[in-house]
């Protein structure tokens, strides 16, 4: 990757590391930045492997924070073991050739499937555990700015030069993930949940590339964030609408007691 790629990923780490919000961190980790600039610096073809590593990206991120949250390890520790499950998905995915249409349907499947079953586990969640995730949330790590620029800049110099092997799987690697599992490194559940919703978005800008590849590549990087931006609305907007209405609903109101009535005169 080129040193534009290294400041790209500094950039958007950066800008992860300074919102507050989990939904939006998430999201702008979501924006194909580092796809785009992989996809022009390269003459890799978006294919099935393509589409069948934004589930890499995915696997990653459980992976990180499994071993972070479950199993204690260090962060550092567990961002080497997502690298090491993404490779190895990616050695499997190059060893065959996926039909795309068959790789993008199985994509949806799996995304749909792993968006059923995050809901259910939201829905049995419980008060005090999410309370810990708003404490976590308004958190400072402590870190000088200066000093993270510094650590966020090297990280991303040794992540580049490690997709540099990768091939086509290039495209997805999660270069910015490790640094941004490091960030988010006190909330990797909810970003987790919130990037696997917004990973059909992703999904819909290799699709768009994919079928206009041939054609342009200018086209069809501009079909591809198009096709980014309508799914990417299609999923925050309901949400959006939900959070509205239930801060217009306001809490519920206690029941008053009926008042007595009052005592007529000339009855004891």
């Amino acid at each position: 990757m080129t040193w534009s790629a290294v400041l790209l990923v500094t950039a958007v780490v950066w800008a992860v590391s300074v919102i507050r919000s989990v939904r939006l961190r998430a999201l702008v980790y979501s924006l194909p930045l580092p796809m785009t600039l992989a996809l022009v610096a390269t003459d890799h073809r978006v294919a099935g492997a393509q589409v069948l590593g934004v589930l890499g990206l995915n696997l990653f991120f459980v992976t990180v924070t499994v071993a972070h949250q479950r199993l204690r390890w260090p962060i550092l520790l567990a961002d080497v073991a997502g690298i090491v499950v993404y490779v190895a998905l990616s050695a499997g995915l190059l060893a065959v050739e996926v039909p795309f249409e068959a790789a993008l349907a199985g994509a949806l499947v799996l995304w749909l499937a792993a968006l059923l079953w995050l809901r259910r586990r939201a829905g049995r969640s419980t008060g005090p555990r999410a309370e810990v995730v708003v404490v976590g949330q308004t958190r400072p790590d402590g870190l000088p700015v200066l000093l993270k620029l510094v650590v966020i800049f090297v990280g991303a110099i040794l992540t580049a030069l490690l997709g540099a092997v990768l091939r086509g799987m290039v495209v997805t690697f999660p270069y910015s993930g490790v640094l941004v599992a490091v960030e988010a490194r006190r909330q990797l559940a909810e970003f987790s949940r919130h990037f696997a919703r917004n990973s059909l978005a992703l999904v819909g800008f290799l699709t768009a590339y994919h079928y206009l590849q041939d054609v342009s590549s200018a086209l069809a990087l501009g079909a591809g964030w198009v096709a980014f931006a309508v799914v990417a609305a299609a999923l925050h907007l309901p949400m959006r609408r939900r959070r509205v209405a239930r801060a217009a609903s306001g809490p519920p109101q206690a029941l008053r007691p009926a008042a007595e009535p009052p005592a007529q005169p000339g009855r004891s």
